[in-house]
This record gives structure tokens, C-alpha cells and sequence, in this order.
């Protein structure tokens, strides 16, 4: 009788809305805290993503929400499912507020993935949704050889070689490419993923260290007669590498593209010389991915570190320096003749703004230069950091076909 009476109120009180016990009621709680984390996060992202003026949030918006929409999208789902839950749990105003707010953070994350889904495709990509999901980070391959290519001052420079397999009869396109890292930091095996992707489509790279800068230690003067001894190493080692000596190209990401525009627009100029050894002749053309284009410019703006980076590189302001931030500035070096160029960046891009780039493009345009520059949709500094995402597999498809388009 007492059973049946329990039973009974237990019935009548759900059926009546009254309170649920107690580990029902923490469940509830954690819930909607959850959900409500999630959500707030999530907005900032996706509002960083389009809005990247806004304070904080611009900052990690764009680099989330640009390398990984689709992650964020199903972070987002999870989240309205814990607020749906909360919600009908017995928080209605508060789990509408949040389902609301995470229903539209995965509409407008994966708005994100579709723009960013179609510049892949219209740039010939391939797609790959499972290097979307897996390939967060650079993939774990090896190059071919490693060797070394200049000792300046005792100190060994090294080489990666990635190499596409050899065909009797023929020989592939090379680039020589120059790490990304403010001048002073990281080093040639961040290269990697474009290395082993590139050479696995047929063109052979060659990803470099060179001197890099340090407190008290300038390498304004040094890091680009180091891409230069790269670039006569490879011309000199062309034939044992199965490569096109007529189709070497020089080029790098962020500081590595500075150096690299800096380094082939000089050679063309006659403005450098090699310190030791033959003078190489200039790359046949030349790629800056998200670089710096004025490193006076980079010093005024003082985003993510560039200001430190400036003066690290040259030795101090360029106040102090004005001659040094010229001369290793391609901006400085702009004239009819250079190397055909590929000029990529972000359209949210904070330290290679999209409109210094596409500055030195109209620049390059005026005196004739060949020039062809691609602004990559919701994408930031580094944005192919994240080797399977959108914007990273567009950049390696456009940066193929342009070391590829002359054999065509």
C-alpha cells in the first residue's frame, strides 16, 4: 500500500511540474552551464570571424573560425543539444536565450565553411573533408634528404629536400622555400606539409633555415646572402636532383616570403651580391605567402610582435635605421623586369594587412611585372598552419599551379 502511494505521488508530481530530485536538478545545472560556456565562446568566435574589428574577439575569431568552421559548427550542435535539453528541463527562458545563440553560431560557422568550401573549389582544389577533420596540425612525413648548404661564420645552414619521383627524360620544377617566423624564430620543418604535398605533385622543394635575428644580434645584412647561397646550392645540385634549372623559384611564408621577394627582386636589380662565391642568377619566379612588404611598415603597425620582430631583424627603429629598413624591404626593389610573383594572404590577415599586399601587387602591375595575387576568404596570418584546412589546401592547389603553369 505504502509502494503504491509513492508510486502514485512520484506520477503526480511530474505530471504537476514539481521539483525533480536532486541528481536530476545538478545534471540540469551542469547542463546550462555548459551550454552557456560554449555559447558565449562560440559567439566571440563567430563574431570575431566576421567582425574582426571587435576587441578579443577579432583576434581569435578569424583564426578558429577560419581554420576550423566545421569544427566549430559541431561544437555548436552540441551546445544547442545541452541548451534544448536545459531548456526543456525546466530553464525556458534561459535555454531558449542559449539555443538561439548556439543554432546561430553553427549557421554562421558553416556559412564560414561554404564560402570557404567554394574559393577551394574554384581554385581546382580537390577536396578533401577527411583532411578537414584529421589534419589539424602539420602531418608527421620526413623529407628526403637533409643536407647542408652554406656554413657563414661556422655556423651550418641546413636543407630539406622534398622530391617528386623521377621520370626518364624529364625534369620538375623546384622552389626554394624560406620559413615563416618573425626572423627569429621556428625553422625549416614547419615546411613540411607544403614540402611533401608539392613534391608529391611533381615540383621538388627545398625548405631552408638561414641566420635567424636575436637581441643584439641583426640579420638584416645575413638572412638574405643565406637565401641567396640556398638558391646557388640548389642551381648547383639541380641535375642530381632531377630538377629544371631554368625553373627554380624562390619563395617563403610571412618573414620567409619578406626575405624571399627581397632576396630574388635584388638579384634581378643587381642590388645583391653573394659574400662568398659566385652570384647564382634569379629565381625564375618568386612567392610571398602572407609577408611582410615594408618592414618600416611592419615596425608603425606593431601587430602580433612585427614592431619586435622589426627591430630585432634590423637592429633598432627605423629612425635609427632608415637605410637597413629600405634596403630590406621589397617594396624598395619595385621595377619593370622582376620575377613573375605570387603574392597569397588572408583577407583577415592583422600583420600582412590584405591591403599592403595587394599594394605591392598594383605596384609590381604598373611597371609590368607578372603578378598574381589571391586574398583567401575568413583566413588569417599562418592560415595554413592547420595543413588540412579549407584555406590551407586552396594555398598549396594556387601556389602548384603557379610553379607549374609555365610547363603547361
Amino acid at each position: 500500500m505504502t509502494t503504491s502511494t509513492t508510486s502514485t505521488t512520484r506520477t503526480a508530481r511530474r505530471k504537476s511540474g514539481a521539483p525533480a530530485g536532486r541528481p536530476v536538478r545538478i545534471l540540469r545545472a551542469v547542463g546550462a552551464v555548459l551550454a552557456s560556456f560554449l555559447a558565449f565562446l562560440l559567439l566571440a568566435i563567430v563574431l570575431g570571424a566576421y567582425f574582426p574589428a571587435i576587441p578579443k574577439a577579432g583576434v581569435i575569431g578569424p583564426v578558429l573560425g577560419g581554420q576550423y568552421p566545421f569544427h566549430i559548427a559541431l561544437i555548436a550542435l552540441v551546445a544547442t543539444g545541452l541548451a534544448v535539453l536545459a531548456w526543456r528541463a525546466g530553464l525556458v527562458r534561459w535555454g531558449r536565450a542559449v539555443t538561439a545563440v548556439t543554432a546561430l553560431c553553427t549557421v554562421g560557422a558553416l556559412a564560414i565553411g561554404a564560402v570557404q568550401f567554394q574559393a577551394a573549389r574554384s581554385a581546382g582544389v580537390d577536396v578533401s573533408l577527411g583532411q578537414v577533420f584529421t589534419e589539424l596540425g602539420y602531418p608527421a612525413v620526413e623529407p628526403d634528404a637533409t643536407e647542408t648548404f652554406a656554413s657563414p661564420e661556422g655556423e651550418p645552414l641546413r636543407v630539406d629536400a622534398y622530391l617528386p619521383e623521377k621520370t626518364p627524360g624529364r625534369k620538375s620544377p623546384a622552389v626554394v622555400l624560406a620559413h615563416a617566423g618573425g626572423f627569429h624564430t621556428f625553422d625549416k620543418s614547419d615546411l613540411r606539409g607544403t614540402g611533401r604535398w608539392l613534391a608529391d605533385h611533381g615540383v621538388a622543394v627545398f625548405a631552408v633555415d638561414y641566420r635567424l635575428a636575436g637581441p643584439g644580434r641583426p640579420t638584416w645584412d645575413k638572412a638574405p646572402q643565406d637565401l641567396v647561397s640556398a638558391l646557388r646550392w640548389v642551381r648547383e645540385n639541380a641535375d642530381g636532383y632531377g630538377v629544371d634549372g631554368s625553373r627554380i623559384s624562390l619563395g617563403g611564408m610571412s618573414a620567409g616570403g619578406t626575405l624571399a621577394m627581397n632576396t630574388a627582386y635584388r638579384l634581378r636589380n643587381g642590388t645583391i651580391t653573394a659574400a662568398d662565391g659566385a652570384t647564382p642568377e634569379p629565381p625564375a619566379s618568386v612567392v610571398g605567402f602572407y609577408p611582410g612588404t615594408d618592414v618600416a611598415r611592419m615596425w608603425e603597425d606593431d601587430v602580433a610582435g612585427t614592431r619586435e620582430a622589426a627591430e630585432m631583424f634590423t637592429g633598432g627603429t627605423p629612425q635609427q635605421f632608415p637605410d637597413r629598413y629600405r634596403e630590406v624591404s621589397p617594396t624598395s626593389d619595385v621595377r619593370a623586369g622582376l620575377p613573375r610573383t605570387l603574392l597569397v594572404v588572408g583577407d583577415r590577415d592583422r600583420s600582412a594587412r590584405p591591403e599592403t599586399v595587394t599594394g605591392l601587387g598594383d605596384a609590381l602591375r604598373k611597371q609590368g611585372v607578372e603578378v598574381e595575387v589571391r586574398q583567401l576568404p575568413f583566413a588569417e596570418h599562418a592560415f595554413d598552419d592547420a595543413y588540412g584546412s579549407l584555406t590551407s589546401q586552396t594555398s598549396r592547389q594556387i601556389l602548384l599551379d603557379f610553379l607549374t603553369r609555365d610547363a603547361r
